[in-house]
């Protein structure tokens, strides 16, 4: 989609007002100023990309917003990392992965915690023990003290939020 001039001015503009401050921002929350320029970078890219670019009455609290949501995201990715590292530091080394199939497979598990994200607690919660741990969906309401309908209702909720994230409209 083709960014309209005034909409990358509004962009070029908050970029220039607030970048330092985003900078400073996530600099206090991630202890690394390098990693913080990355996602102040980061976090004006996807205005970028969330066009049209809504109209701001208070730019640092939209700002705010963005990069929190892109640390924690980054937080989330270094966990990830952590326990894949974790767990294959278990494994032989002759079934090590290659690094390849390494990074593959952090971007595989990363999409997929990033789906999982944006379904609400509990529905992630009765989808996860659905599928991970193989519970039908009256163990699964007995478990978490829920009628059998909502455990449906829920799982219809995840289900299509994961359909919906694989083939967007």
């Amino acid at each position: 989609m083709a960014l309209l001039p005034q909409q990358q001015h509004s962009v070029g503009e908050l970029y220039v007002q607030h970048h330092g401050w985003v900078v400073q921002l996530l600099r206090r929350k991630l202890g690394n100023r390098e990693q913080a320029l990355d996602l102040a970078q980061d976090t004006f890219v996807r205005l970028l990309r969330n066009q049209p670019l809504p109209e701001l009455h208070e730019p640092r609290a939209y700002l705010n917003t963005v990069a929190s949501r892109l640390c924690g995201q980054y937080f989330r990715r270094q966990a990830l990392e952590r326990a894949y590292r974790e767990s294959l530091a278990q494994l032989e080394p002759e079934h090590q992965p290659s690094p390849e199939t390494r990074l593959l497979i952090l971007e595989t598990l990363d999409t997929i915690g990033q789906v999982l994200d944006g379904l609400g607690t509990r529905v992630r919660e009765i989808f996860l023990l659905s599928q991970l741990e193989g519970l039908t969906y009256p163990q699964i309401a007995e478990r978490l003290q829920l009628s059998v309908n909502v455990v449906q209702k829920a799982m219809l909720k995840a289900l299509r939020h994961c359909y919906t994230a694989v083939y967007p409209t």
